[in-house]
Order: structure tokens, then C-alpha cells, then sequence
């Protein structure tokens, strides 16, 4: 079927919207008119270059539509379901088996291999392949996804809400109740007050932990991060020494401390703003740290470095559950989402790389 998609043709080049072929769905997957999609710093990642994106390509990895077709094995889902899109998985590797779709022996090569599942992309124009991303390229009018990587919402749920919730805010989130599993006791430094970082802020604070400190550089998102369940705020513009500033605010540093900066020099304070046995989450696309000790930094002070992918969250269990405590009114992410025409698609990722909106979600149809 001819659908309308933002392509980027190039490298680094701009959204064009352009009509293009999108194949039937096989046996276990869906056709989904999508009505909204997040929009998230991999997609601009992606668009730049990063691993080795082919080109060209549809971008678009947080989607939520109503399904037109199901495949001749799809079970679960039906014609007029609403769903959210999350990442997709192979469903067969030891991982998987093992209840561990995030750690999928396959993640990588089929959310950025520019493919669905099978190695085959459903997208093309003039019988060339376009690039898919995270299986679903949702900046597009419709999308076909496999049913694993579909999660069904009430028909209630604002779509331009639940969007996002498939990748960076389960991210922020899940990495708090999931992986950290934090306590009532436990302090937490949260580094970059974007989607990520204040998804994990507010999941912090529905955790009741007894210090949150919110490391940015925009005053605004500070400000919210307080709204949202900061106890403390650093603006890294304004503060000299953050290190310096965190271990003031809690002795001996903090128990965890998140990064979402995706910045190397800010992943260093990250790592030394820590306690003795801490542990560190390292969320964004890392950059390289010039003066990383591990002798000192790790081993002396028995730290955990680690990365992590997607808050260890089985989506079709998590994503239900934040949507429930939205509508009770414990994670609010609706004060974090501005949504923008598919039209202003260009427009919505310069107003987040200028820091004017923190997460903008583009309404493609009603």
C-alpha cells in the first residue's frame, strides 16, 4: 500500500515527506494506522549516522495507532485494537526464552539494522529498500509491526500520550523500579532533565526515595524536575563543582546515580558523585571519558559501571502499569509532552535540541 513518510535521504539531511510502498503485513504481524509517534534523541541519532543507519530511512521508534490488518497467526490482537509500539525482539534467543526480551541476542541488528526481524525491510520506493527503524518507522501514516513488539491500550487512553511510553520513558522509569529497585531510603542523582531523566525522577519520587537530585542545565526543566519529586536541583551552568555540590547534599555521595546526558565528562562527576559501593546507569549514547580511572574510580571504591536497555522492561507488562498510575495521577507524564503536527516534524526536533520542549510527540492522524 502507498503510504506518506518523513524520509531522510542522507546522512544528517532533513525530513522529506515523500509517498512510498509499505508491504502487507506476514503472518505474526500488524497494520497500524498511526496516530501519534515520540520523538527521541536516538531517532537523532539515527538520522545523523549512528551504528552504521543505512540510508535512506524512516525514522520513528515510539508509535501508537489503531490496527487495520492482522496476520493469519495473530492471536491476540484484532482489527480497531489501540496499541503502543515498544522495540523489537526475536522471541527465540536464550535471552528471550529466559524472559529478557531487552537483551535480545538480536536487539541491535533489528532495531538498527534497518530491517524487520526476518532481515527484510517493509518499506520501499521504486522497489528499493528504505530503512526501517526499531522494526517500526513510525514517522510514517502507517506502520507494520510484529505483535510482539505491540502493546494494547484502552481505547480511552490519549494515544499522544501513550506514544512515548515505548522507549525513553520506560527507560527513565524502569531503570528506577525494575534494575535499581529503589527504597525508601535510597539517594539518587539523575544527570540531563530530558524525557529520560525526568521519567526517572518521577518514578523516583513515586518510590518515596529520601534525596532526588536533578543535574541540568535548563532552568525550566530544573523547575519541573521539583514539581515532579526533586528534592534537590543542580544547574551545572550555575555550579562550579557538581561532584563537589552532590556529596554536600548527601555525605559520602549518593547510592545511585543515572545518566541521561549521554556526555562523556558529565558521566565522570556521574561516576565520582557516587558512594562508596554505588553504582552507576549509564542511559544515553556515551561519549568518550578523557580521565577515567578504573583503579580509583571503580575497583578502590567498589563501584558499579554499568549500561542498561530499555529500564528492563518488559513492555506489554510495563507500559499498562505506567498508563494506570498516569490515570491516578502518580506519573504525570502528560506535563512533559508538547505534540506537534506531522507537518512541524522538523520544527519538533530543533525546539528539543534547543531545549524549548522536552519531549515532543507528533499527531500523524486523528
Amino acid at each position: 500500500m502507498k503510504i506518506k513518510a518523513a524520509v531522510v535521504n542522507t546522512k544528517g539531511g532533513p525530513f522529506v515527506f515523500e509517498e512510498i510502498d509499505l508491504a502487507d503485513p506476514k503472518d505474526d504481524e500488524l497494520l497500524v494506522k498511526v496516530v501519534a509517534s515520540g520523538i527521541c534523541h536516538t531517532d537523532e541519532f539515527g538520522r545523523q549516522g549512528g551504528i552504521n543507519q543505512k540510508f535512506p530511512a524512516v525514522f520513528g521508534h515510539e508509535g501508537a495507532g489503531i490496527i487495520e490488518k492482522v496476520g493469519s497467526e495473530v492471536k491476540n490482537f484484532q482489527v480497531g485494537d489501540h496499541v503502543v509500539f515498544s522495540y523489537g525482539y526475536c522471541g527465540n534467543c536464550a535471552a528471550c526464552r529466559s524472559g529478557k526480551p531487552f537483551y535480545c541476542d538480536h536487539y541491535n541488528e533489528i532495531n538498527f539494522g534497518g530491517t524487520a526481524a526476518d532481515g527484510k525491510s517493509r518499506l520501499s520506493k521504486n522497489g528499493e529498500d528504505i530503512a526501517m527503524f526499531f522494526a517500526q518507522s513510525s514517522f510514517a501514516t502507517h506502520s507494520v509491526i510484529n505483535n510482539r513488539s505491540a502493546i494494547k491500550v484502552d481505547k480511552d487512553v490519549n494515544l499522544e500520550i501513550a506514544a512515548p511510553l515505548g522507549c525513553g520513558i520506560q527507560t527513565g522509569a524502569g531503570t528506577i523500579t525494575n534494575i535499581i529497585k529503589s527504597s525508601i531510603n535510597s539517594t539518587i542523582a539523575v544527570f540531563g532533565m530530558g524525557a529520560v531523566g525526568l521519567s526517572a525522577i518521577m518514578a523516583a519520587n513515586m518510590e518515596h526515595c529520601k534525596e532526588i537530585i536533578a543535574i541540568g542545565g535548563n532552568s525550566k526543566s530544573l523547575e519541573l524536575a521539583k514539581e515532579l519529586g526533586a528534592t534537590h536541583t543542580i544547574n551545572r551552568k550555575e555550579v562550579d563543582d557538581i561532584v563537589k555540590s552532590i556529596h554536600e547534599i548527601v555525605p559520602g555521595g549518593v547510592d545511585y546515580c543515572i545518566d541521561t546526558s549521554g556526555f562523556g565528562p558529565m558521566i565522570e562527576k556521574a561516576i565520582k558523585a557516587s558512594s562508596f559501593n554505588g553504582s552507576i546507569f549509564v542511559l544515553g549514547s556515551s561519549g568518550i571519558i578523557d580521565s577515567f580511572n578504573i583503579g580509583e574510580d571503580i575497583l578502590m571504591n567498589m563501584r558499579t559501571l554499568r549500561g542498561t536497555c530499555e529500564g528492563e522492561c518488559i513492555a506489554q507488562v510495563y507500559i499498562p502499569e505506567i498508563i494506570r498510575m498516569y490515570k491516578e495521577g502518580r506519573f504525570p507524564i502528560d506535563k512533559i509532552i508538547t505534540v506537534y503536527d506531522f507537518e512541524d516534524i522538523e520544527q519538533a526536533f530543533k525546539d528539543s535540541h534547543d531545549g524549548k520542549v522536552i519531549k515532543p510527540v507528533i499527531r500523524i492522524s486523528k
